[in-house]
């Protein structure tokens, strides 16, 4: 068994050092596509487009202004001028192992949550049984995310120019809201059994506890190496499911060896509380980013009064006002601003800087940017 083991993690060890080294030859020619890209942009101005109009249908009294919209998807630079009806293209910001991961975990859960339902009725173990109920919520946190991830991909139309990307947010909402009524429910049976605490078959539930804790260790696992856990909001709240699951499996270990020592049955009740709490210190933590997204809030790695002094360091920039920094969805952010320039600069020069600095210096690569001269005259803006 000894000998076994080591080499099962021999093998684990050659596989992670294989894909290191993968992802470090794709990281190298990623990199080498960003800069060819913007050798283009520098070189013959391609990517930079700008026009000027007369009397715009929003209601800008304009004398002629200059208007970008970026976008980048980590394989170079695209750039488009379009007006004020924006249209965004899809373009696909998650990794493609994000997937894989997610179906892993959605298996290996929705056994465990067979074999720890059983078990529970079996051995009368609410540890055992809050378990499961939150391995179902969990399959079905899962699953919602794949399908998240389905919408994601599909293409922008004409009434929905962001396409799908929001339906990953309220996937993780939604999952966040799970967690919170599955401790609910946890917190009220275990108030009952306090009063009377049920005898529990504590050696089978520590057997089928350590099992369900193996599985939940593999699918976590599986989601760190193949998933995008931290960039990715959706896999996140998967992630922190299956942790959950893991913490209530040894939560059910640490109860049923209490039981079998000592025959102090309140234990089980007990850790099943201190397990839900677990639950809602996560959610909590889903919620908030959540609830901050779908606010318009913005993003917590963008500091809005650096990116406005940077915009504002540019040679010919006198002033950068109507700012706002938002996230589309995990991974995906985007700024829209208005940056009064000197009437003799030039735009286009002004332009490509500010774009080149927004993407490099705080990973901006979904700008819209209007550029205005002193002549230029419009509505007071509302936000």
């Amino acid at each position: 068994m000894r000998t076994f083991t080591m080499e099962w993690w021999k093998h684990i060890w050659r596989g992670t050092l294989s894909k290191e080294k993968t992802n470090n030859k794709q990281d190298a020619s990623r990199e080498q596509d960003v800069k060819h890209g913007h050798r283009q942009g520098h070189g013959d101005g391609q990517n930079v487009h700008h026009h000027s109009h007369d009397g715009h249908s929003s209601g800008h009294g304009h004398d002629g202004h200059h208007h970008i919209h970026h976008h980048g998807n980590g394989r170079g630079v695209h750039h488009h001028s379009h007006d004020h009806g924006h249209s965004h293209h899809g373009h696909h910001h998650h990794a493609p192992n994000n997937k894989a991961g997610l179906i892993i975990a959605l298996t290996i859960t929705s056994g465990i949550m067979i074999l720890e339902f059983v078990g529970g009725l079996v051995t009368n173990s609410l540890a055992l049984l809050s378990d499961s109920g939150h391995m179902l919520s969990d399959a079905a946190a899962l699953a919602l995310s794949l399908v998240a991830m389905w919408f994601a991909a599909r293409p922008a139309s004409p009434n929905k120019t962001y396409g799908f990307y929001r339906f990953e947010i309220l996937a993780a909402l939604l999952n966040g809201v799970t967690l919170f009524i599955i401790a609910g429910f946890i917190i009220a049976e275990a108030v009952k059994r306090f009063q009377e605490p049920p005898t529990v078959a504590s050696g089978s539930m520590m057997i089928i506890a350590s099992i369900g804790l193996l599985a939940n260790l593999a699918s976590a696992w599986f989601l760190m190496r193949k998933s995008d856990v931290k960039g990715n909001l959706n896999v996140r709240s998967a992630y922190l499911h299956v942790l959950g699951d893991a913490l209530g499996s040894v939560g059910a270990i640490i109860a049923g060896l209490l039981m079998m020592l000592f025959s102090w049955y309140i234990a089980d009740p007990i850790i099943s509380v201190v397990v839900a709490l677990l639950i809602l210190k996560s959610a909590w933590g889903v919620l908030k980013s959540t609830v901050h997204i779908l606010m318009e809030g913005t993003p917590p790695t963008v500091q809005v009064e650096e990116v406005k002094a940077a915009l504002e360091n540019i040679e010919g920039v006198k002033d950068v006002h109507d700012l706002h920094v938002w996230t589309i969805t995990s991974g995906l952010d985007s700024l829209t601003c208005h940056m009064l320039i000197d009437d003799g600069a030039d735009s286009q020069s002004i332009l490509q800087q500010a774009v080149k600095r927004l993407e490099e210096r705080f990973k901006l690569q979904h700008t819209t940017i209007q550029v205005e001269k002193s002549q230029l005259q419009h509505p007071e803006l509302k936000v």
